[in-house]
């Protein structure tokens, strides 16, 4: 296996790979994950622009730590689930309580009124729609032109089926691809004018959301996830913070996650062009292929958590109230689990064994709606015997938590 170059940089002792701004060039990622593994699972990081945390690069770390959740707390009153704390100033923002940052009990009952929509028998409903939706979306493409594969692709398809689970008006669909780019918007955070921009942004979310909850609240129960809340004892009496909250874990996970992971089967295409073939060539590959991109893409990179009590993971004692943060991307790079990690590769034996959904209690409730809307993109791609040429280079988000792409040019072509 070749071995990534390590970058002329910063020495491990006082890296920040938390550092978003590390993240929109990209070409030091991976390598500074891979020399951390080298060093050891764990890492304390004494200074950087979200204060001092711990990383947790090892897959087996990682599970430790998302496997005692009463140890290591999600709550949004201890600081959340992404690295960045509230910033100096803003304690009158408003909180944004969601159930993946919720302990148990709140988290228990929060989520389970909103599992129902991602059952086996709902994914076998939604399936044929979103099979029609995705078909006639490649076959509108334009043939040896450049286009953005990002927004024509991998926007339209996760947005369409946000809209069709919130039973939303199918002419605003895009609002919700502003709204969950707004969530995670990190730039803007950092920013005073552009974070004043942001929260009139998702104010507008709350209104329009407030509006449609309105209109069904005394309507009998359907299958879309506002009259799911609506209906339920854990979620019909949220606070405007809570349903504010919900909404954003729901429209993020449904849209950042999914369409990131669509954008990265452009990127491999281009990578690793041989194995791709091989996947394309035959199509009994594409299940097991799914989960290999999920995988690479990592369309979450970590998630973070704060100690409730002194614990020692991977030899390091962590006091109590330390930030902990778990780099899927590095977990999913693991050598030790996956051998020759870096590359795609659709045959890969343990290709499920990814952490790109996290592990334990909070493992995504969406992860079945995930590999159903990316398997079926790949299938039609392979019908259509589609080929996928990267034109330029990609806008990668200004983000160490979406680990994902803004912009990602392409030219298309068939047979």
């Amino acid at each position: 296996m070749a071995t990534l170059a390590r970058p002329a940089a910063l020495p491990l002792e006082v890296l920040d790979i938390g550092n978003p701004h590390l993240w929109t060039e990209y070409t030091h990622v991976l390598p500074y994950l891979a020399e951390m593994r080298r060093a050891g699972p764990v890492h304390w990081c004494p200074e950087s622009m979200y204060g001092p945390y711990w990383n947790i690069v090892s897959h087996h770390h990682i599970m430790e730590v998302e496997g005692r959740p009463d140890i290591f707390s999600s709550s949004w009153e201890r600081g959340g689930i992404t690295i960045a704390d509230r910033p100096e100033g803003r304690q009158d923002e408003p909180q944004m309580p969601m159930f993946i940052a919720m302990d148990r009990p709140e988290h228990t009952g929060q989520r389970r009124t909103v599992a129902p929509a991602f059952t086996p028998a709902e994914m076998v409903r939604q399936t044929a729609d979103i099979r029609r939706r995705t078909a006639e979306l490649l076959d509108s493409l334009p043939v040896g032109e450049e286009f953005d594969w990002v927004d024509k692709v991998s926007i339209e398809l996760t947005t369409g089926m946000l809209a069709i689970l919130f039973d939303f008006p199918w002419a605003d669909r895009r609002l919700l691809t502003k709204w969950s780019d707004a969530a995670t918007d990190f730039e803007a955070i950092e920013d005073d004018e552009l974070n004043k921009k942001r929260w009139e942004e998702l104010f507008e979310m709350v209104a329009y959301f407030t509006n449609l909850w309105n209109e069904r609240a005394n309507k009998e129960p359907r299958p879309d996830l506002i009259s799911m809340m609506i209906h339920s004892d854990a979620t019909k009496n949220m606070t405007p913070q809570e349903y504010l909250g919900n909404l954003v874990l729901l429209i993020v996970g449904g849209n950042d996650t999914t369409r990131n992971t669509m954008s990265g089967s452009a990127m491999v295409q281009n990578l690793y062009r041989d194995n791709w073939s091989k996947m394309m060539a035959d199509p009994s590959l594409i299940s097991n292929g799914v989960s290999e991109l999920i995988r690479w893409q990592t369309p979450l990179a970590h998630m973070r958590r704060t100690a409730t009590q002194d614990f020692e993971v991977g030899g390091q004692l962590i006091r109590a109230g330390e930030k902990v943060v778990m780099w899927y991307l590095s977990a999913n790079r693991d050598e030790g689990i996956f051998p020759n990690a870096d590359i795609f590769d659709p045959t890969r034996e343990n290709a499920r064994r990814h952490l790109s959904f996290g592990f334990g209690i909070h493992r995504c409730v969406g992860a079945r709606l995930a590999e159903l809307q990316i398997g079926i993109l790949l299938e039609e791609m392979q019908k259509r015997r589609m080929k996928v040429e990267i034109t330029g280079e990609p806008v990668r988000v200004y983000s160490s938590f979406v680990h994902g792409f803004r912009g990602l040019p392409v030219v298309m072509t068939r047979g």
